[in-house]
């Protein structure tokens, strides 16, 4: 008996051409050897690519359906039926699968990379992980080497990677998903602007175009006064190169790195001060830090609320647009109130506090 091709499908007999399309798009990706390295798993694959080009084609599924393979195959003679289908018999060339399985899988995804559902960068959506790609060799790390603003330097070894599978042709290249980090910056070096130099760690081609060797690079980031989170700097195609990949962008996205006494809210900055329950009633001087290491007076003449703020002007950060420009510092107050008081003082406050 011959092969059922619609059960290798994994389809009804009279499947639509969509449905068909489908089951083969399933099994391909399925049985594919660059995916699929069980035994048998490459012979499973010949046998879908031969079973979709008999489907595929109206005339060959329209034989296969009257005759089944033995008819397809005997180009509906000898062995085949005779009568009215052997007078077709005469038109027809008997069929023989062509042999490349691969041939079919390209001529079927054409520039399409089928594996972007089932691989993804640094074995998460966009680089998410730090963990490598199964069945793709030892991954190459780059390490953050950054220096600027007289801060601490940020050194953080992380892996990154390509997708690709055997059999793309050079036409067919695609380019590798962006891997995307984030680059802490402070408040200080946003405000003065700083250099950020990154040691990378990657794969390069050699000479003659199929063996890659390691490479270490050293890329710089010119951080500008201002910049806001969420800036991208992109490195284009520094990536790992193989022969069958376009390498991919290494983009850097800005983010504010925490601070001991700011927060950033976009150019301005926000700061809390501790404040005793006197002060905040009887009025204080105090003493506000500020991003250049100055300290900044600040009268407190009036009574101050939880919900007091105070605005300094210039003391923010740059304006992107206009560096020279400067948001404000808005100064919060945390009231700090006794445990207890003496009942004496208590009696004291309530001839002078008059009640709301």
């Amino acid at each position: 008996m011959g092969k059922d091709y619609y059960k290798v499908l994994g389809v009804a007999k009279g499947a639509s051409d969509d449905e068909i399309k489908k089951a083969y798009r399933k099994m391909a990706l399925k049985y594919h050897p660059d995916k699929n390295k069980s035994p048998g798993a490459e012979d499973k694959f010949k046998e879908i690519a031969e079973a979709y080009d008999v489907l595929s084609d109206k005339q060959k599924k329209e034989i296969f359906d009257k005759y089944g393979e033995e008819g397809l195959k005997g180009g509906m003679g000898g062995g085949g039926p005779s009568g009215g289908g052997g007078g077709r018999a005469g038109n027809y060339q008997q069929y023989s699968f062509h042999g490349d399985p691969h041939e079919t899988f390209r001529m079927f995804f054409g520039n399409e990379n089928p594996f972007e559902s089932f691989f993804s960068f640094g074995g998460g959506p966009q680089g998410g992980s730090s963990g490598g790609m199964g069945g793709m060799g030892q991954s190459p790390f780059f390490q953050f080497q950054s220096s600027g603003g007289g801060h601490d330097d940020m050194d953080v070894d992380e892996p990154f990677g390509h997708h690709m599978f055997a059999g793309q042709s050079q036409r067919q290249k695609r380019q590798d998903p962006a891997i995307v980090r984030e680059l802490q910056v402070s408040p200080e070096e946003i405000l003065s602007g700083a250099t950020k130099k990154l040691k990378i760690t990657r794969k390069v081609l050699n000479p003659d175009g199929r063996s890659t060797r390691s490479e270490d690079k050293i890329l710089t980031i010119d951080i500008k006064p201002g910049w806001k989170a969420g800036t991208k700097i992109t490195f284009p195609k520094e990536g790992d190169q193989t022969p069958n990949n376009v390498p991919a962008d290494i983009v850097f996205v800005i983010k504010d790195k925490p601070h001991p006494q700011f927060v950033r809210d976009g150019t301005d900055l926000r700061h809390k001060v501790r404040l005793p329950l006197r002060d905040a009633l009887c009025g204080a001087m105090i003493q506000v830090p500020s991003l250049t290491g100055r300290k900044i007076p600040l009268a407190l003449n009036e009574i101050v609320k939880p919900t007091t703020q105070k605005r300094i002007q210039g003391e923010g950060l740059p304006w992107p647009k206009n560096p020279s420009k400067r948001g404000d510092l808005i100064v919060e107050f945390n009231i700090v109130f006794p445990d207890k008081i003496p009942q004496a003082t208590r009696e004291v406050l309530k001839d002078v506090i008059p009640p709301s």
